[in-house]
């Protein structure tokens, strides 16, 4: 009798022996590590897989309808960029993320990348290596207390974010239309629209999931109505931020710098102008990380594969509520499981 095939896409790290560890639980389990990047890649892969874990490779509506057998998919961190929600549901199928697995690491990094441009760090380090041994090359730098610190999204992230930078005496407010404005109250932040986040922001940190909605959300127009010139960190995804925008608006001072974690197109081009502007800090889509938070994503990753195909119940994840209205869980996975 056949095993559940269960594959996964894509990966960046050294080994699978986190997966490994959950689903090698199961005997009725077959773990394929893959390296698809095309559409065509990953319907030749899974076009029989019973579960997917998924990085990068894009599942499409075109991948959905090729899949025969598939009942999960999970996804390797928070977003789910990669994957048509709307066709796995109408398929019937499971999407589930990992949407607690580095509040702390990105709300560290977007901090740090904050106080690394307000000191100065970047610009002073260089400069001693250089041989110049002289403060006056960072001025100004101006105190943090009493700034106001604009969040874009009120989510986990940005509200531990809040948290550790209410201790720098800063003024925080939010733009987060699905985060209830008296729970945001209770919390000890002001719910804006993000039109008055832009005008009333001196720092201003993106944290807004990638969506047809929130791409460029942060554009030409947006820029224009800043009334400061506050600095920009994004810790989230690249083109929430339309970064021609973002580019004019610090020529032109509008923006007075920006601390990027991710990019539009990642790696980022060569020829790319970021690289050469001293107001511009970049890191190579490092906030998720640590070896902690490494080992979490990929082994509740791996855990919701066995919810549906194991356990036969929706992951704890699960992103795609709706599906529960186009399959029979239980009917599904259970007559497959007798047949083997």
């Amino acid at each position: 009798m056949r095993k559940f095939k269960v594959v996964v896409t894509d990966w960046e790290f050294e080994d699978l022996r986190y997966e490994e560890a959950v689903l090698n639980q199961s005997s009725h389990i077959e773990l394929i590590a893959a390296d698809c990047r095309t559409e065509d890649e990953v319907i030749y892969t899974c076009k029989d897989a019973d579960g997917i874990i998924n990085q990068y490779a894009p599942l499409s509506k075109k991948v959905m309808d090729a899949l025969e057998n598939c009942k999960v998919i999970t996804r390797y961190g928070v977003g789910v960029n990669t994957i048509n929600i709307k066709a796995a549901t109408e398929k019937g199928i499971c999407v589930a993320n990992v949407p607690d697995y580095c509040m702390d690491e990105v709300s560290d990094h977007a901090l740090a990348l904050i106080l690394a441009w307000v000191r100065k760090v970047v610009v002073a380090n260089d400069q001693v290596k250089k041989g110049n041994w002289d403060f006056k090359v960072t001025r100004p730098i101006y105190r943090l207390r009493d700034k106001t610190l604009g969040l874009v999204g009120f989510g986990r992230i940005p509200q531990a974010l809040a948290k550790k930078a209410e201790q720098f005496g800063f003024h925080i407010i939010a733009f987060d239309p699905y985060f209830p404005a008296v729970e945001a109250t209770e919390k000890g932040i002001t719910l804006v629209s993000l039109d008055t986040l832009a005008e009333q922001s001196d720092i201003i940190s993106v944290h807004a999931p990638l969506t047809p909605a929130t791409k460029g959300m942060l554009g030409k127009e947006l820029f224009a109505r800043m009334k400061k010139t506050p600095l920009i960190i994004n810790t989230s995804r690249g083109p929430v931020i339309d970064e021609d925008a973002l580019l004019e608006s610090l020529k032109r001072g509008v923006v007075s710098g920006a601390a990027l974690d991710v990019m539009t197109e990642e790696p980022i081009n060569k020829e790319h102008p970021f690289l050469t502007m001293d107001n511009v800090i970049l890191t190579p889509h490092v906030a998720w990380y640590s070896e902690e938070a490494e080992a979490e994503m990929r082994t509740k990753a791996a855990m919701g594969i066995m919810d549906v195909l194991i356990n036969i119940k929706y992951p704890k994840y699960l992103v795609n509520q709706e599906v529960k209205n186009h399959t029979n869980l239980m009917k599904n996975v259970s007559q497959e499981t007798i047949s083997k």
